[in-house]
């Protein structure tokens, strides 16, 4: 192991990276219409984490989670396929296939149908990235856990001071873990909620 200061700073600074790499602006889309294969060459570039294959594009389309491309095209995918592609990126490790399809209801109804979208893919996608941006913002301001409180788990669990920094690191992650999964339950309830009534 190298000898990083796993502390507060350090998540910071993982925070400020990220924020910089978090979200590809609506103007860098590709203008051109692509080739699936190109599509997923793009996302798999632009998120890391993930990996897109033909099949999970494809089942996306067939579960209208996503428009249906072009019809008769061989590139068939446009920047509003990217658009809504991106966005499902956001949403995937969050919500199941059926809760995405819920959320991207509330504001395009039929996903095949572009006549009866409430606001366009453009400003759904510009309105997601400057709230994206802003939350990092936001992240970065407000404190992430309470530094002493851990401080105080640390010490109250008699540790060998070799096993301290692995053991605060766990305790962070966990207190980040934590944090995630209330606003994951909060964004389930949400969506589920509105789509019950």
């Amino acid at each position: 192991m190298d000898d990083k200061n796993f502390d507060l700073n350090y998540i910071i600074g993982l925070a400020e990276e990220m924020s910089k790499n978090s979200m590809v602006s609506y103007d860098e889309l590709p203008r051109y219409d692509l080739f699936l294969s190109q599509v997923i060459d793009y996302l798999n570039d632009k998120f890391t984490e993930d990996k897109y294959t033909n099949n999970i594009v494809q089942n996306y389309i067939k579960s209208e989670v996503i428009t249906k491309p072009e019809d008769g095209k061989k590139r068939g995918y446009t920047k509003l396929h990217l658009a809504q592609l991106v966005l499902l990126s956001y949403m995937r490790p969050l919500l199941t296939t059926e809760e995405i399809k819920k959320v991207f209801r509330l504001a395009f109804n039929e996903i095949n149908d572009r006549t009866d979208d409430i606001i366009s893919w453009e400003d759904a996608y510009k309105i997601f990235s400057e709230i994206q941006t802003d939350s990092f913002k936001d992240f970065l301001k407000a404190p992430l856990f309470n530094e002493d409180k851990l401080e105080g788990f640390v010490k109250n669990l008699k540790l060998e001071s070799s096993d301290e920094e692995r053991i605060r690191i766990f305790l962070m992650v966990m207190s980040l873990i934590a944090q995630a999964s209330v606003i994951k339950k909060l964004v389930q309830k949400l969506v589920n909620e509105y789509h019950s009534e």
